[in-house]
């Protein structure tokens, strides 16, 4: 059934499930990082006031909740130990605080599902991540964020990548 003309039609939630999680997921880690808050002050924030809102005109789908508290509290938690990981991929000068902001959340989001997520394929977090990267930026960042998590994922998850399958986009879950 198509609205009659010039009837208002209702906007189209954009993302869905996880993706939208990860999305929530680097803005909430952007938000620890910049603004000291915890991890659980954090996610309250998001789940009640920001998910599933509109912003800037366009409704977006409210994050898979379980994905979007898992990853942060442990990238959270994990911090230290996912920088170090990251900057095993890093050219010789380059440092974790040289990364900008965003990119670093991305990157703790990122490697986070690498090494804690074995249930989400490792193609999946190198795309979806990649895409997020793409969003914020339309320089070189996501070339080094397609390189840094393909080193990471040859790494943490070597058997998977390894096998050469396509597995594909992950299954969406409510």
């Amino acid at each position: 059934m198509s609205a009659a003309p010039g009837a208002a039609q209702a906007p189209r939630p954009r993302g869905q499930g996880r993706s939208s999680a990860r999305l929530a997921c680097v803005q909430a880690l952007y938000q620890i990082e910049m603004a000291g808050q915890s991890a659980d002050e954090v996610i309250e924030e998001f789940l009640s006031h920001r998910a599933g809102q509109e912003i800037d005109g366009e409704r977006y789908a409210a994050p898979h909740r379980r994905h979007f508290e898992r990853t942060v509290r442990e990238a959270a938690a994990r911090a230290g130990e996912l920088d170090a990981l990251v900057a095993e991929t890093l050219a010789e000068r380059w440092s974790m605080e040289r990364l900008g902001a965003v990119v670093r959340a991305l990157m703790r989001a990122a490697t986070c599902e690498l090494a804690a997520c074995p249930d989400v394929p490792a193609r999946v977090v190198i795309d979806e991540y990649v895409e997020l990267a793409r969003a914020f930026y339309s320089g070189r960042e996501p070339a080094f964020v397609n390189g840094a998590l393909d080193s990471l994922a040859r790494r943490l998850r070597a058997a998977e990548m390894a096998d050469g399958t396509d597995h594909g986009r992950e299954p969406e879950r409510g």
